[in-house]
């Protein structure tokens, strides 16, 4: 099968420089991360944008690459570097640096050269359900978490009595020639010895199984600013996994789910609200109460108010201090007819109905219906 060009996987054009290569796989990066990406390919799609990096950001592997294309890393050309599978540690440019400035958390990217380099912790994303007054004013939340945290006993170490691994002399890798008729080349393989770490321990930790992490339930308390919406994120620094040999924890997102209000509606920031009235209310027009989020006003009622007719109260929205904007109230009339009549009120209504009651619109559907 044969691969797809690496300059067009990026989306660059072959003189294209090194800044610009390395911009390319930022947003590829971002764009197809599995994580974090919710297209069908997206892992296929992140593993073409890796190879292709890998390529294209190292200067030998590139000239390489524009003199004899895939060939070059298959052992079908002579001078070939022997390319298989993507080793990190060479470039400039760390995966994990990478994602983490742009996403705020660590993507677990380690070559087997890195195992034994400070690794950030994972991030944690939570579901936190809230009630529409606590989204609309903010409020306080205990969420309980489960998380790997740095083992008390090694001290994430996974081991006692740490000793430099006697295989790889620390390196965590093995290296290696391979010859085949065209040349020999060196390949690096992950010490099986120490796993890759470059250090070795006379007895395993028993409370953490080797592992230097273990599993923890804890409560933690969050402030939830005013004016979350349903998919929003909020993120608490600190609180995801624990990091590994030394280093910083992951982060922690909220996804908040936001229920719904018996009579309020949301969109955004603005609010809305059916207000219904009686006949009378409506056609003679009246001085209506209306609750607001916070306060209770007075609306005059226009004579002659239509169902559907809206009246907007300015600055009775949400207060959202995340975007520092407060929405607008709109009031929304419903006119309702009554569910039973007595008999003094059919009276009424027979009365009225012999009196002339039309309107323009009336008067021009009449038209139409009479029409010849």
């Amino acid at each position: 099968m044969n691969k797809k060009d690496y300059y067009e996987v990026l989306g660059v054009s072959k003189n294209a420089s090194d800044d610009e290569i390395k911009s390319a796989f930022r947003k590829l990066a971002k764009k197809y991360h599995p994580d974090i990406s919710k297209e069908a390919n997206a892992e296929e799609k992140f593993k073409e944008v890796q190879e292709a990096y890998a390529v294209l950001s190292d200067p030998n592997k590139r000239k390489q690459y524009d003199q004899f294309g895939h060939a070059a890393f298959s052992g079908g050309q002579a001078g070939g570097g022997g390319f298989s599978g993507f080793d990190f540690s060479g470039f400039d440019v760390d995966l994990d640096d990478i994602l983490g400035s742009m996403f705020g958390r660590g993507f677990g990217f380690s070559s087997s050269s890195r195992k034994n380099a400070r690794s950030r912790g994972d991030d944690l994303l939570y579901h936190l359900k809230l009630s529409f007054e606590e989204a609309v004013f903010g409020c306080r939340k205990d969420v309980k978490i489960n998380t790997n945290v740095t083992c008390p006993d090694c001290n994430g170490l996974g081991g006692h009595d740490e000793t430099t691994c006697e295989v790889c002399h620390g390196s965590g890798t093995i290296t290696s020639e391979q010859r085949t008729i065209l040349g020999s080349f060196l390949s690096k393989t992950t010490c099986t010895a120490c796993g890759g770490t470059g250090r070795t321990f006379k007895s395993r930790c028993q409370t953490c199984n080797g592992k230097g992490r273990i599993k923890k339930n804890s409560t933690i308390t969050v402030k939830v600013p005013s004016g979350i919406n349903t998919g929003m994120r909020l993120r608490v620094s600190g609180k995801g996994e624990a990091g590994t040999n030394g280093g910083s924890p992951g982060d922690l997102y909220l996804e908040f789910e936001i229920a719904d209000h018996e009579f309020f509606k949301r969109e955004e920031d603005d609010i809305y609200l059916t207000v219904p009235l009686t006949i009378t209310e409506a056609v003679l027009g009246c001085k209506k109460d209306i609750r607001t989020l916070d306060s209770v006003v007075t609306l005059n009622v226009k004579a002659g108010t239509n169902s559907g007719t809206k009246q907007r109260i300015r600055g009775k929205g949400v207060k959202n201090t995340t975007s520092n904007h407060t929405g607008d109230m709109y009031i929304i009339f419903d006119v309702i007819l009554p569910d039973k009549l007595s008999r003094e009120q059919k009276s009424l209504f027979e009365k009225l109905a012999n009196t002339n009651l039309e309107n323009s619109t009336y008067t021009k559907f009449q038209k139409f219906v009479n029409k010849r």
